[in-house]
């Protein structure tokens, strides 16, 4: 709906521009008009010839920005109409993110009801993973031929029938399909939002915005098994209650999402504009280089085979390991916390989901220094407007947080007895949860600046790889706590973070030389 009102804002701009209505106007937030005190002529700055093939002809006018800081490119939207685009892009992430864990604690119970063991009923959360893996190398492509606006908001719609089919199903394997689908359009939600981040901020802002963006990714998954466990416990409530919960703050998100959201893919903008003066003038010259370019089918022949070629680059093979093993712990937790607090200390299910709750602050508390992250940022670039971030910059909240992966593992494992309070296993989580966030911006960040235009391919297939993998190994979770015990199980899982552990210096220190190498990386920051 916003977007659509964008659209027609656009057309009506450049009506009363070709009308001589109005000779002093520049865009603002999402298309519309404002007064600017600048000259517009709609042949000038934004025009070049090209013959859709990216050769210069002098048939076709190819619609671009005026300027630098043209206020028509989202960059240059308010800063208030921006805040509230992230505003609405953290609510669809959180709602979607919250889903994959939505019924992790319900899986007694739901066992019980389709006759399965809990090892099986695992394949709930499992097949929600595989279905973000599977579709998040589609939705790029996607996004960057019809927008972001209509890949989130019909992924979303399906999203929502999905979570409906999974709260009605009646058959366990009815149930586990509409799981595997819900992933498969959540993955939109979860698979691009980075570019949209990307689509609104430069470099300097973008170290205050990407804190929020991780957080509404990985902390939701840890806040649902808290609201269902006291769910489970309570015996008047169905563990159906957690998917109509759900479906209802989803849907409420979808529609705030349909009524506010605009569409922030400058191409598409362009493609828009070039339209309306096609429509106005009936001139039927101007085009936007996407336009001519934007097939879905030639984009995903080209990310495909990209994507395989990116796992085998240093700093995706090493910043994709270390998210890898985040999300393997972050999932796998959720059966795993059954052995680590339950078990060893006899909580109830309200008081064991609330365990989730340590990670979610350790989460939250790092997400708050966002303020400091940008003004660090800005003296970094000596507050210069646009400047250009070295991607090494970036890892300095991963170097700071990527000790504390295998101490906050072996401290958990070890300090499992109850004779041990509770409480150090708590704060051994509280810094789980300052890693994950630390750890995701951090490589978010750095892969953003150091790949440019190949970024949103390089992220999604750390994005495949990792709920790929992460949802083999919550199916592994249950088995392995239960054969290797507790310390042991935490211990092996440390040993991996160590080995890891040094990843985020060698890059500080070799990370230019690797993007010099690499034929898809850039020399310098973004």
């Amino acid at each position: 709906m916003w977007s659509y009102l964008q659209y027609k804002a656009i057309g009506r701009d450049i009506e009363r521009e070709r009308a001589g209505s109005q000779t002093e106007r520049a865009y603002d937030l999402e298309g519309r008009l404002s007064q600017s005190g600048q000259q517009h002529d709609g042949d000038n700055k934004s025009s070049r010839t090209t013959d859709g093939q990216g050769l210069e002809s002098s048939n076709d006018i190819a619609v671009g920005l005026e300027c630098e800081n043209d206020p028509f490119s989202p960059r240059d939207w308010s800063l208030a109409a921006r805040s509230k685009n992230i505003a609405i892009l953290t609510l669809l992430i959180s709602v979607q993110a919250w889903a994959g864990a939505a019924d992790s604690m319900a899986n007694t119970s739901a066992s019980m009801y389709f006759h399965v063991s809990k090892v099986a009923q695992n394949l709930s959360t499992a097949m929600y993973l595989f279905g973000i893996g599977s579709g998040c190398m589609v939705v790029g492509p996607l996004s960057e031929t019809v927008g972001r606006n209509p890949t989130y908001l019909i992924s979303t719609f399906c999203f929502l029938f999905f979570v409906l089919g999974t709260a009605l199903a009646k058959s366990f394997g009815g149930f586990i399909v509409c799981r595997y689908l819900t992933g498969v359009f959540s993955s939109a939600t979860l698979g691009i939002n980075g570019a949209s981040v990307k689509d609104q901020f430069r470099p300097v802002k973008r170290a205050f915005v990407f804190p929020i963006i991780a957080w509404a990714n990985v902390a939701p998954p840890v806040i649902a098994p808290i609201a269902g466990g006291w769910i489970a416990s309570n015996p008047a409530l169905s563990w159906r209650w957690m998917e109509w919960i759900t479906l209802i703050i989803s849907g409420s998100a979808f529609v705030v999402a349909l009524l506010f959201l605009p569409e922030t893919y400058l191409p598409v903008l362009l493609d828009w504009k070039a339209k309306h003066l096609r429509r106005v003038t009936s001139d039927k010259r101007y085009v936007s280089e996407h336009a001519e370019h934007a097939s879905f089918t030639r984009r995903l022949k080209q990310v495909l085979p990209m994507s395989a070629r990116f796992l085998r680059e240093p700093v995706i093979a090493v910043l994709g390991g270390y998210l890898v093993l985040l999300y393997i712990l972050l999932f796998t937790f959720l059966s795993g916390f059954e052995y680590v607090f339950k078990h060893t200390y006899n909580l109830s299910d309200g008081l064991y989901g609330s365990c989730f709750a340590a990670i979610a602050v350790g989460a939250t508390v790092v997400t708050l220094t966002a303020p400091g992250l940008y003004s660090w940022a800005r003296h970094h670039t000596e507050y210069v407007r646009g400047a250009k971030v070295t991607p090494e910059f970036r890892l300095w909240p991963a170097m700071i947080t990527a000790p504390l992966l295998p101490i906050s593992l072996f401290w958990l494992g070890w300090t499992n007895y109850p004779s041990i309070s509770i409480w150090s296993g708590l704060t051994a989580c509280f810094f789980f949860g300052a890693v994950l966030i630390s750890m995701y911006v951090g490589a978010y960040e750095y892969i953003i600046d150091s790949y440019g235009e190949h970024a949103a391919v390089a992220l999604a297939s750390i994005t495949m790889a990792r709920y790929l993998i992460a949802g083999g190994m919550v199916m592994a979770a249950r088995p392995m706590f239960e054969t290797l015990g507790v310390h042991w199980t935490l211990t092996l899982l440390g040993c991996v973070a160590a080995i890891l552990t040094p990843g985020p210096f060698l890059l500080y220190r070799y990370g230019e030389k690797l993007r010099v190498r690499s034929p898809y990386a850039k020399s310098e920051g973004f």
